[in-house]
């Protein structure tokens, strides 16, 4: 089985990961900017309609939920904080909007993060993005030891 080694000459181009994180969260294409990433709310387009980038090698499952439920958790215990300390709310008015803004915080950012996870895989090359397929290469079993 042989083992591939990349050289210095054979390196690929560095992708902006800035640029292509932003497009991301913005729903476009991480390489152009121009075609939509998204084809559906969570739904991504398999190649970019404008530049024809492949997008099908995406693997953004699970991250983006972990990251919007950091962001919003901070958000939102923050507020409740805020509201305890400075505010003289009822209970009813606290069950009204910390449950409401919980939801509507986490749909409103699911997308761009999911869209900027995206955007970070294309610029890394990973899953598939550099142009070799996502498989580990198969190593040799280490010698088995019997013992007598």
């Amino acid at each position: 089985m042989a083992i591939q080694i990349h050289t210095a000459a054979e390196r690929p181009v560095e992708r902006d990961w800035r640029s292509a994180i932003g497009n991301g969260l913005r729903g476009r294409c991480p390489r152009c900017g121009q075609g939509r990433l998204f084809r559906g709310f969570l739904k991504p387009v398999d190649t970019c309609a404008a530049c024809g980038e492949p997008l099908h090698y995406q693997r953004a499952d699970d991250l983006p939920p972990y990251l919007v439920i950091t962001i919003v958790g901070h958000i939102v215990v923050g507020g409740i904080l805020m509201a305890e300390k400075y505010a003289d709310w009822s209970m009813g008015l606290h069950m009204a909007i910390w449950p409401a803004l919980t939801v509507i915080l986490s749909l409103l950012l699911m997308q761009p993060a999911k869209g900027g996870v995206i955007g970070l895989q294309w610029a890394m090359r990973m899953h598939g993005f550099g142009g070799t397929p996502d498989t580990p290469e198969r190593q040799p079993l280490p010698p088995t030891v019997h013992q007598s």
